[in-house]
Order: structure tokens, then C-alpha cells, then sequence
């Protein structure tokens, strides 16, 4: 690490607060340690978990650093100990419990896949956290198969672009919901096969009209009341994953309903998971999911770019709510 400064650009918030509390700050350049990568930066996903950590709502987990930002795209500059030696001087896209919002990050080589030239680096870094998320939740927790009907809460966000480009690959029939017509509307331009606009109608008749029967799976970022709402539109065997509780942290539910269809109620988080658990989902993705990467099939949608420096104004743009995509910080002129 000879040739790296000693020092560089982050966001990094003394106290929690709104948007304005995200302001460049200087701090040490990180070391990697065993089977870490120190990856230069030009990207930084945006993601809903860093909002709640600035408001003081959601910890990084013991030993992951306060700087926010849970996804980057960059090139790897050095390595510990035991790290994957191939990958150095590489573009890589990576997995982290924290650390994204900087010049500088780490990251177990476990979690990085390598950039495919197909894509840009903004590209690249709007794509671990949901990536991630989405194969963990909606393909293995959800058991989604081909031929299956699902439906995605937040149709338009990171999570819910990302959930109908993989449906419409691996043949699933995607329903979402969002919020306005103009985004039932991209979501539709996206390959969405029903797009509800859940301000308008209630999900759950229309739901009901386009699967009497009922879906296989729902992969829910809401939470609260619309829990036993999602369990009326299952049918038998169906599986309901929760990824986030945007509308309350608690519910009730029908337990007879459960039992006569029989239904599987699941959920989980990825932030806290151990280094050998995104590893193996890494590597699962690789073999699944990086070949439409490759040859350009699947790319991100983005919303928005905004400059490092700029994060309060990336920060207030996803709280407003009218994105539709990704928000990627990027570090070149910041």
C-alpha cells in the first residue's frame, strides 16, 4: 500500500440526522485484512438501509465501519493476506456491511464479482445489494420456479426493478405494485406482466382478478397491515418473504388461513450474515445470474447519479420517493 495515500473522501456523520448530516469528511484509508480487498472506488449504491442508518435507525453490525453504503464498483488496489491474488488490479463489484461512501473500501474477496465489460461502473455498483437480496429471497427463501406467478411490493425501487428483470429471465409471471400510473407504467416497459397501482385500487381484489386461484409467491418490503393482505392473494403452498417493514415491524395475521393453504411465512436480512453465507450466494450468482450480465441481457435501471459530496441530495431524492431505480454516488469530480 506504499503508493496509496494515508488518507481519503468519505461520509462518515458524527450524529444522526436528516440529509444534511452527510458531509465530506477526511479519514484513514483502510487496511485489508485476511481475504479482504481494498477496492478504489468510482461507485457507491444508494439503498434504503443507508437512510435508516443516518437517521440512527439501523447500526452497522459489530466490526463494520460507520462510513455508510453497503454496495460499490471499483478496482482492486491491494490485498490481504490469503485474498484472491487474481483480482488485483481488477474491476470488481462488491457486497459490504458498511464503508461504500468513501475512495477507499473493503471488502472479502468472497463478496466481489468481477465487472463484466458490459457494463459501466455506475451500472456495476447498483447491483450487489440487490442482486443479493433478490436470489437470496425471492429464488431461494421463495423457492420462485419457472412457470410461477409473483408479486413484488415497490415495483419501481432498486429491489423491485431488479425483482422483475430476473422474473422475466428465469420465466416468472411478475405482478407489481407502485405507486402513480407513470410508474405502473415503467414498471409495465420493464417486463412487469401486471403493474397496480396501489394508491388508486386495492392490491388484493386486483390481484384476485388476474390469479383467482391465487400466487405462489410474495416478496414484501411493507410489512405491517399489508401482511395478511399478502396472505389472502397466496394460494395453496404459497410462500410469503418479508425483506423490510416500511409500514410497521408487527401484525396480525389469519392463522387459520396459513393452515389451510397451507403457507410458508419466511424473511430475512442480509446485512448481518457472515462473510461464508454471501459467499456462497456470490458464488451462486455467478454461475446463475453474472452470464446475463456478461452478454448484456440484465443491467440495472438508474435513476440518478450524484457526485460524493452530493449525498445529502442522493439521500433527499430517495426519500422524496419518485425514483424509479438505482441512486449511485459517484466519486470522480465529487
Amino acid at each position: 500500500m506504499t503508493d496509496l495515500p494515508s488518507t481519503m473522501r468519505a461520509i462518515d456523520p458524527e450524529a444522526a440526522g436528516g440529509p444534511d448530516v452527510l458531509r465530506l469528511v477526511d479519514r484513514p484509508v483502510p487496511r485489508p485484512g485476511e481475504g479482504e480487498l481494498l477496492i478504489r472506488v468510482a461507485a457507491a449504491g444508494v439503498n434504503r438501509p443507508d437512510i435508516l442508518q443516518r437517521q440512527g435507525n439501523y447500526p452497522p453490525p459489530p466490526g463494520a465501519p460507520s462510513i455508510p453504503g453497503l454496495e460499490v464498483a471499483g478496482t482492486v488496489v491491494a490485498l490481504g493476506q490469503g485474498a484472491d491474488a487474481r483480482l488485483l488490479g481488477r474491476p470488481v463489484m462488491a457486497l459490504l456491511a458498511g464503508g461504500g461512501y468513501a475512495d477507499y473500501a473493503i471488502a472479502p474477496s468472497g463478496q466481489c464479482l468481477a465487472v463484466p465489460p458490459a457494463l459501466s461502473m455506475v451500472e456495476a455498483a447498483a447491483l450487489p445489494e440487490t442482486l443479493f437480496t433478490v436470489w437470496s429471497n425471492l429464488f431461494e427463501r421463495g423457492r420462485a420456479s419457472p412457470g410461477e406467478t409473483v408479486l413484488v411490493h415497490g415495483g419501481t425501487s432498486g429491489i423491485g426493478t431488479i425483482a422483475i428483470l430476473l422474473g422475466k429471465l428465469f420465466n416468472l409471471t411478475v405482478i407489481v405494485t407502485a405507486g402513480g400510473a407513470e410508474k405502473c407504467a415503467r414498471a409495465r416497459a420493464l417486463g412487469a406482466d401486471h403493474a397496480i397501482d396501489y394508491r388508486a385500487e386495492d392490491f388484493v381484489a386486483a390481484v384476485k382478478a388476474i390469479a383467482p386461484s391465487g400466487i405462489d409467491v410474495v416478496l414484501d418490503m411493507v410489512g405491517g397491515d399489508y401482511l395478511p393482505r399478502n396472505l389472502a392473494v397466496l394460494g395453496p403452498e404459497g410462500r410469503h418473504v418479508s425483506i423490510a417493514v416500511q409500514r410497521g415491524a408487527t401484525a396480525e395475521i389469519p392463522i387459520w388461513q396459513v393452515m389451510q393453504k397451507r403457507l410458508t411465512l419466511t424473511g430475512s436480512t442480509l446485512r448481518a450474515r457472515d462473510v461464508g453465507f454471501k459467499t456462497d450466494l456470490r458464488n451462486t450468482l455467478a454461475r446463475t445470474v453474472w452470464p446475463f450480465l456478461a452478454d448484456g441481457r440484465l443491467r440495472p435501471v438508474i435513476d440518478a447519479t450524484f457526485p460524493l459530496g452530493r449525498a445529502a441530495d442522493a439521500h433527499a431524492r430517495m426519500e422524496e420517493g419518485a425514483h424509479v431505480g438505482k441512486i449511485v454516488l459517484v466519486m470522480d469530480g465529487a
